[in-house]
């Protein structure tokens, strides 16, 4: 199947890079405001087709998939333009800046037969999915809250710092520990956790968006989650699920590092011996006198390609969305974002 990249920063070199190396893709057009940023991005990465405006690449018939890789800003309008052209679309996370921008992309893709995916990677890594299996095997016992922490010295970076480029922590790290609480807590054993409760707080920075937040978020089932994300200041970025038998540590909320399993005295944690096929796992002994295991992180091409081939299955199988980050998902934390944003009183101009 063939893909096109719309757009040359940072993260569409990653995602070159990554489909590359996959097997049945081919990486068959790149797209750039300036021609000559799109021709050496495409002499780089060995690209056969480059363009010097989006609308092309949107008209291109031959691709099966775009991947936006422009700023979030820009998602919507580069979103619409490639559905409106027919293409496919895997858009980079945040998938647009607020809900509504979400609802309208989601119903025309709908509507006209296509698919539209959020790329956050987060959601389709191995690693989302032992967690899932370590979480239901009941080894750390009845979960009572969670936190998770994300944070990099990156507010220098202008389109994380204005307001009329979608700043902000929140959309750019924030996304990443709400995805992160909402994998967790919000379905527990196949019944659905519904949110009661969410407040929070945020410091702004002199452009008005938030430099750093927390947030806590309360569930039904009376378990919480706090939440931190920090533009300016490099933080532990570790996800903590605190149960009554131990706890879990996630390595790193936005690409996880292991996976550390640590079990209170006398808990022994055969549940584990069942799950976990193909990872390596490593026990030891814990400051608490139990026991800890550690999963390591399987190894990858970067970790995108899981996400790529998700969307490429469901493109294969005619369907408009991948069940890793289902539509419903996606308008649930640009909802959960956009009330936050109205608490702090920011919004972006150009919004309605």
């Amino acid at each position: 199947m063939n893909i096109g990249i719309l757009g040359t920063g940072n993260i569409a070199q990653k995602m070159s890079q990554t489909i590359n190396c996959m097997n049945d893709v081919n990486l068959s057009a790149v797209a750039s405001r300036d021609i000559r940023k799109s021709e050496e991005f495409a002499k780089k990465f060995s690209i056969p087709k480059f363009y010097g405006s989006y609308e092309e690449l949107a008209k291109d018939s031959s691709l099966d998939l775009i991947y936006i890789a422009t700023p979030h800003s820009r998602h919507y309008e580069d979103t619409m333009l490639c559905l409106k052209n027919g293409r496919n679309v895997l858009c980079e996370k945040a998938f647009t800046v607020n809900e509504m921008q979400a609802a309208e992309v989601i119903a025309f893709a709908r509507l006209h037969g296509l698919f539209v995916g959020e790329a956050i990677w987060t959601r389709f890594l191995p690693m989302r999915f032992l967690l899932d299996e370590i979480i239901s095997s009941g080894v750390i016992g009845n979960i009572s809250s969670l936190s998770a922490n994300l944070g990099y010295s990156i507010g220098f970076i202008e389109r994380l710092i204005k307001p009329e480029l979608a700043g902000g922590a929140l959309l750019d790290l924030g996304v990443y520990t709400i995805n992160f609480a909402l994998m967790v807590l919000e379905n527990r054993n196949g019944v659905s956790n519904k949110i009661t409760n969410i407040t929070s707080k945020c410091v702004k920075n002199e452009y008005g968006v938030d430099a750093n937040n927390s947030i806590i978020v309360e569930f039904e089932d009376s378990t919480v989650a706090i939440l931190h994300s920090n533009m300016r200041s490099k933080l532990d970025n570790r996800g903590i699920i605190n149960g009554d038998k131990g706890r879990i540590e996630f390595e790193n909320v936005n690409n996880c590092e292991g996976i550390s399993v640590i079990l209170n005295p006398g808990v022994i944690g055969n549940e584990l011996d069942t799950i976990g096929k193909g990872f390596n796992r490593v026990v030891r002994d814990n400051d608490m006198g139990g026991n800890t295991f550690f999963f390591e992180t399987p190894k990858q091409i970067t970790g995108f390609e899981y996400e790529v081939q998700a969307a490429l299955d469901s493109i294969r199988n005619h369907e408009y969305e991948s069940w890793q980050m289902p539509h419903s998902e996606t308008l649930k934390v640009m909802s959960i974002m956009d009330s936050l944003r109205d608490e702090w009183s920011i919004k972006y101009p150009f919004e309605k």
